[in-house]
């Protein structure tokens, strides 16, 4: 081979040595370069300045912290007997919310949360632990006033707005201690107005606020906000097949929290306006049936009470034991009437002493009589 050719060929090979040397050399050095790149990067990054919080989050901070050393959490007991040794002991049964009233103490949350307890704990917002005692209760509007005895630094009460003005789309802030969970902020849109929701008991609670403002277990009796943070309503159920949130909370409406509380702090029971008329479910279907009246059919005229001073007329029972319609109640105010259930409900959206106008069927005539309500006592 010539001397050229040779000393070309032990260049190119002394190249190729070298860089297979470089190629071990970098891959060793990969590494190195990487755990010296990690290691820069593992300290704190520099921090962005957030600037200045938007007017509607200053707007939420501000109701939030206005509100919440208003709002308590409550936790209630029940009396068992041991089966055994047949000794009477407490244990806990649930948990809820309430909010301050007014100065006296008094402390309004729903009445399932209290419902078959026998002793209640009021905690605060401040920690202090007070224990409660029940002043009345309105199962009808799931309403309940406790009272406690606070000595010194009184939360402030919540203050009240009004749902009668109410629209679709206005912004709603819940304040309550779901799962126990202490004062916890949600917030969500008025979703509908004038639910209607069947309780367990047979009652029937109307005229409920709708919101997807997420309400859980232990969210109940707390209260319901507007944006200028005053009391719209009182978080009262949820619609959930899991028992948790699935976006349909209800509240009481607070222009009925406003009617009911004052009687319950006052007699200890919401007293229902009476008309002095009595009615049967099943019969007035019937009849309804029978005669196409949509109506509640009066069966019985009280004496001495409104219906008999207003001149109302009660059905009789003929030789052949025959119903012979007498009046029969359309409407109260122009709020048609068709059930029992109806009447009863439609009577607690007023206070003994209000006027109301009722709409009569007296032998295929129609009529309006004005009426005052009392108590029935």
């Amino acid at each position: 081979m010539p001397r050229d050719e040779q000393h070309l060929g032990l260049s190119r090979l002394r190249w190729a040595i070298w860089g297979v040397v470089a190629a071990v050399v970098l891959w060793q050095a990969i590494p190195l370069v990487e755990r010296y790149l990690i290691r820069a990067s593992s300290q704190p990054r520099a921090v962005t300045a957030r600037g200045e919080l938007s007017a509607e989050e200053k707007t939420t901070i501000e109701i939030f912290e206005n509100a919440s050393p208003s709002v308590v959490f409550i936790t209630t007991k029940q009396r068992v007997r041991d089966f055994w040794s047949r000794n009477v002991f407490s244990v806990p049964k649930g948990t809820g919310s309430g909010f301050i009233w007014d100065d006296f103490g008094h402390v309004v949350t729903n009445f399932h949360v209290i419902q078959g307890a026998s002793a209640a704990t009021v905690r605060l917002n401040d920690g202090r632990s007070l224990d409660a005692v029940l002043v009345g209760a309105s199962p009808a509007h799931d309403l309940a006033v406790l009272r406690i005895n606070v000595a010194f630094d009184r939360p402030p009460p919540v203050p009240i707005g009004t749902s009668g003005d109410l629209k679709v789309g206005q912004k709603v802030l819940a304040i309550g201690n779901p799962f126990g969970l202490d004062y916890t902020l949600t917030s969500g849109l008025v979703s509908a107005l004038d639910r209607t929701l069947d309780e367990q008991n047979g009652t029937t609670i109307e005229h409920l606020i709708q919101t997807d403002a997420a309400i859980n277990p232990g969210n109940s009796g707390g209260p319901l906000l507007d944006s200028a943070g005053r009391l719209i309503g009182i978080n009262t159920a949820i619609y959930s097949p899991s028992g948790a949130y699935a976006g349909i909370g209800f509240a009481v409406p607070v222009d009925t929290v406003n009617r009911v509380v004052p009687e319950l702090v006052a007699r200890g029971k919401y007293i229902r306006p009476s008309l002095g008329v009595s009615a049967d479910e099943q019969l007035n279907a019937r009849l309804i049936s029978q005669l196409n009246i949509h109506g509640v059919f009066v069966l019985q005229v009280a004496p001495g009470s409104v219906a008999e001073r207003a001149g109302l007329h009660a059905a009789q029972i003929d030789q052949r034991g025959m119903v012979i319609p007498g009046d029969v109640i359309l409407a109260i105010d122009n709020k048609p009437i068709e059930t029992v259930k109806a009447l009863l409900t439609r009577l607690n959206d007023y206070n003994v002493g209000d006027s109301v106008t009722l709409r009569i069927w007296r032998a295929g005539s129609e009529s309006d009589m004005k009426v005052v309500l009392d108590s029935g006592s």
